[in-house]
């Protein structure tokens, strides 16, 4: 799918409500991209923009990137190392399952939507927002 008709198809203003929501409740933080390029590893091409949008350099070292390249029909989930060391590999693949049925159902606004949520709830619950923080990154999607 060309990225231009994918994007079209997205609920810009859901997705940025959902990460400010989400946000609200945590020191963590969430980012959202659409890549134009084809991304034939989608979790390496998801690592490298982590470290390119420099993720990994929030205070507590707990954000999460969804990346979508509507090109190659491909997304990832990438979260940091404190992310990784309070959950195990099953919560990636439940939440990439779940939104790859909206995604295979064409409903890409309740994919996103969806996987900053569940990531949400995630950093939430071992994040909790404290007195202090900030918000470190951009909640807007990014469009690549």
């Amino acid at each position: 799918m060309q990225t231009r008709h994918f994007l079209k198809k997205l609920a810009h203003d859901r997705i940025h409500a959902a990460i400010l929501v989400a946000e609200r409740r945590t020191s963590g933080e969430i980012r959202v991209i659409v890549h134009h390029q084809h991304a034939g590893d989608a979790v390496a091409f998801a690592r490298r923009e982590f470290l390119r949008l420099g993720m990994q350099k929030t205070r507590h070292r707990n954000a999460v990137l969804i990346l979508v390249a509507p090109t190659s029909q491909t997304f990832a989930l990438i979260g940091d190392e404190a992310v990784h060391a309070k959950c195990d590999d099953a919560f990636w693949r439940e939440l990439a399952a779940a939104m790859q049925k909206s995604f295979a159902a064409g409903d890409y606004t309740a994919a996103l939507v969806e996987g900053v949520e569940r990531a949400g709830e995630l950093l939430a619950r071992e994040f909790p927002r404290q007195p202090g923080d900030a918000n470190e990154l951009s909640d807007k999607l990014i469009e690549k």
